[in-house]
């Protein structure tokens, strides 16, 4: 699902970005909800992603829903490319490595910018790999879930 107009940023030094073990991913949390008592229920967050050209995290597995929208740049996984505008809703146990769209050996610009993503992860991930390639591009370190 695409929303039509929709595209956003945030520079890198205005934002309060929490760094992750993956080089060139950060994120911001927004919300999170904590274990319910009697529910089974996980923590539940909102959160901002900032992924720089080329950079992405190690394949993983959703433990429960994560919903994704790409405030600008973008990404590419096995479902393909996610742009500005992209609504991307994966379903617990599916799987994907996920990498932002550009060239890593450039600094993100507005001809190679970085990816920011709007995510609500339900129950967190689990990781199942190392570091993989994707159409030609390294992924750089791993990825801690926030």
């Amino acid at each position: 699902m695409r929303v039509p107009g929709l595209v956003l940023s945030a520079a890198s030094d205005t934002v309060a970005w929490r760094s992750t073990a993956t080089t060139g991913v950060r994120w911001f949390l927004l919300g999170m909800e904590q274990d319910v008592p009697g529910e089974g229920r996980g923590r539940e967050a909102a959160v901002l992603i900032r992924m720089e050209p080329g950079c992405g995290y190690p394949a993983h597995r959703h433990i429960d829903v994560e919903e994704v929208l790409v405030l600008s740049g973008g990404y590419r996984d096995e479902r393909g490319e996610h742009g500005a505008g992209d609504y991307v809703r994966y379903e617990a146990g599916s799987i994907h490595a996920p990498i932002a769209l550009g060239d890593a050996t450039r600094e993100a610009a507005g001809d190679n910018p970085a990816c920011l993503l709007f995510a609500i992860a339900r129950r967190g991930i689990e990781l199942l790999g190392k570091p993989v390639e994707l159409a030609g591009e390294r992924q750089r370190g791993q990825r801690s879930h926030p």
